[in-house]
């Protein structure tokens, strides 16, 4: 059985206001108030009178056709509907369409104490832009120490130890045309679709903080292409500082590794700084490999597959 998901509904509409464009008409009082299941209801049969099945644990919304069969009904039978409606205290009400409260709907929710709010959107636009919304405010998400880039469309967190190089490697991808999606600081959260998105503390985004010069607003610099307001996660980047035993044996990149997130394996590349290295051409490198492999192009086991052809022609002709 699916897990609910609750969700506090005075953060969505404070998240609402922007990207849905709410407006509360009545019960502003009432909004702090826990949503048990994050999910949307149209409850055109509760209205009609059919309530065994009806979802009152989730936000209810009417569309044109809500509105125009409570415009339909007599004023007694109207009352009467939606009386036997707002008794079950759903969380609250959207109106979409930017259709106008009935005094009946204001009367009910002054007395059941149910918030009314309203969207412009078309009813089919408002659902589907409200459920992504909630995806987005209820997905688990963690805060993680990293740099995050978008790098041709791969996106590459960037790690390693305090002043190992992260900024310094991030501006030099800028300089190259990639973009910034978080500095220092990254939330990734897993998407309802399986996959994982990176995006900025929302205080600090576009914002990076370099070493001996302060904060630099990053679209300011490099022009708004140079930003992202998220990216998915595809590959992982450590950098660190090459051991003593690594001079002469280090990784050919045969052995591939891993960061599990939520569940997810992230491809992990280690990269060891040295002076005169170009990390941010090393980190470019790396990005574009991972997306040839996704392509289903791995280097590594071509050239294994051409080595041991080579080795079995040769033992053939030798034979």
């Amino acid at each position: 059985m699916k897990k609910k998901i609750s969700l506090n509904l005075k953060d969505f509409y404070e998240f609402g206001k922007d990207q849905l464009k709410l407006k509360c008409i009545c019960g502003e009082e009432y909004l702090d108030r826990s949503v048990p299941q994050a999910v949307l209801n149209r409850p055109g049969l509760a209205l009609c009178g059919f309530q065994k099945y009806f979802a009152t644990d989730r936000i209810q919304v009417f569309g044109l056709a809500e509105y125009a069969y409570l415009r339909h009904l007599s004023e007694k039978d109207r009352s009467n509907s939606l009386e036997s409606f707002f008794a079950h205290k759903f969380p609250c009400l959207i109106l979409a369409r930017n259709r106008k409260a009935l005094p009946e709907m204001i009367v009910m929710a002054e007395k059941y104490q149910v918030p009314i709010l309203r969207s412009p959107m078309v009813t089919y636009d408002f659902v589907h832009s409200a459920t992504m919304l909630i995806d987005h405010m209820t997905a688990p998400q963690k805060k993680l120490p990293g740099t995050m880039m978008d790098i041709r469309g791969i996106g590459v967190l960037i790690q390693g130890e305090p002043m190992i190089g992260k900024t310094e490697t991030a501006l030099g991808l800028l300089d190259m045309g990639h973009s910034l999606v978080a500095d220092e600081v990254t939330i990734i959260r897993k998407a309802s679709w399986g996959g994982l998105i990176g995006s900025a503390v929302g205080l600090t985004r576009f914002h990076m903080e370099i070493r001996g010069l302060g904060i630099v607003h990053v679209p300011s610099l490099y022009g708004i292409t140079s930003v992202r307001a998220e990216k998915q996660l595809d590959m992982v980047v450590h950098l660190h500082k090459p051991e003593f035993e690594e001079a002469d044996n280090e990784s050919n990149g045969e052995f591939s590794e891993h960061q599990t997130l939520f569940g997810i394996e992230i491809p992990l590349i280690r990269i060891p700084v040295r002076s005169g290295r170009n990390m941010a051409q090393l980190v470019e490198v790396a990005a574009l490999n991972q997306k040839l492999k996704q392509l289903g192009h791995d280097a590594t086991k071509e050239l294994d597959a051409r080595v041991i052809s080579e080795l079995i022609q040769k033992r053939g002709a030798s034979d």
